[in-house]
């Protein structure tokens, strides 16, 4: 009985030994959330709930396991409700904040601060920073989705792409100078085809002298056989 007492207090002892105090995380959530932030171009709105789901996450780590466990897959199921289609595609392509921990040598090591320098912050502390204490992913799993949360526009997301579809519009009117070369070039057969018109007019006229010299000839000869 005394050696399970023992084996138990030694469990509890490891489970408080690896988990982290609302302190630790509180600041630590305050650090990731600040990056995040700055490079995912939060709202204010987005910038609060994002410290409570990173919160939230940090103060439910007991251990590796948890890591990657299904406060992790909550995390990520609350940022989706939380992010921009486009905010959240770069949140995962991000190691740092998509895995931002990892358990070392019996300690939890941070992967924002390997791109960031410690207490460098480039945004005022969320006002939930005091007041939040946890626990919103242990309610019901849509609570950010039925929560309004102001998000960026997206057309700020796809002003490169219209940019370079404009260029095609500016190449198009080009051919019209082209097109009116073979006007010009169409006009010189007119000019050719009245020289003809003077030969013609001139060849029947000696044609015709010749015929009025032939008709007095072959009129004596139809004559003479008369």
């Amino acid at each position: 009985m005394k050696k399970m007492m023992i084996l138990a207090v030694m469990m509890v002892m490891t489970i408080s030994a690896n988990a982290m105090n609302y302190n630790a995380a509180k600041h630590e959530a305050l650090f990731l959330s600040d990056k995040m932030a700055y490079e995912l171009n939060l709202t204010a709105a987005q910038y609060e709930a994002v410290y409570e789901i990173n919160l939230d996450y940090l103060m439910s780590l007991n251990g590796h396991r948890d890591v990657f466990g299904i406060w992790w897959d909550r995390r990520n199921a609350d940022l989706r409700f939380v992010l921009n289609t486009w905010q959240f595609d770069k949140y995962m392509s991000l190691a740092y904040f998509y895995r931002p921990v990892a358990w070392k040598a019996g300690n939890w090591t941070f992967a924002v601060y390997s791109h960031y320098d410690r207490g460098h912050f480039y945004h005022a502390h969320p006002k939930v920073f005091v007041t939040y204490k946890g626990g919103n992913n242990h309610k019901h799993n849509r609570f950010y989705a039925d929560r309004h949360v102001n998000k960026p526009a997206p057309a700020v997301h796809h002003s490169t792409p219209m940019a370079h579809g404009n260029k095609p519009a500016a190449h198009h009117p080009a051919p019209a100078p082209h097109h009116d070369k073979p006007a010009v070039h169409n006009n010189k057969p007119a000019v050719h085809n009245n020289k003809p018109a003077v030969r013609h007019d001139s060849k029947p006229n000696r044609q015709i002298a010749q015929n009025t010299n032939g008709t007095r000839s072959t009129s004596g000869h139809f004559g003479a056989r008369r």
